[in-house]
């Protein structure tokens, strides 16, 4: 489901190169990554937070902190932008926040991931 500019929160805050969502991937935390690898898993599906957050195993109103820790990295070394897209509780349809990961963000953080991990390998080695 491709979703419209005029229905996402701040569309023009959206990540589309695949090089910065790289850089932005190998600059968060851990848990920042487990929530950019989640929402990989299923490209261009907005969910509410709640439902990301069980499927993670995570405590509800984890993701608001996690975004939160990000939020200085997002406005100091990528001018505010983000690899993943919101819509707000107008614009959803649970009537909640919701976020996704469109299909070109997540082939750029499955990129990243093999890189990571073929560099991993190499230093092991």
């Amino acid at each position: 489901m491709v979703i419209s500019m005029t229905l996402q929160h701040a569309p023009c805050n959206a990540m589309d190169d695949l090089d910065e969502v790289a850089r932005f991937y190998d600059r968060c935390s851990d848990l920042m990554r487990e929530l950019l690898c989640e929402l990989a898993r299923d490209p261009d599906v907005p969910r509410p937070f709640p439902a990301i957050e069980d499927a993670l195993g995570w405590p509800h109103r984890r993701i608001a902190s996690v975004l939160g820790g990000v939020g200085r990295i997002r406005r100091l070394q990528f001018a505010g932008r983000r690899p993943y897209r919101f819509q707000d509780t107008r614009q959803s349809a649970s009537g909640r926040w919701e976020m996704w990961m469109d299909a070109t963000q997540a082939r750029a953080l499955h990129a990243a991931r093999r890189a990571e991990a073929i560099m991993s390998v190499r230093s092991d080695g």
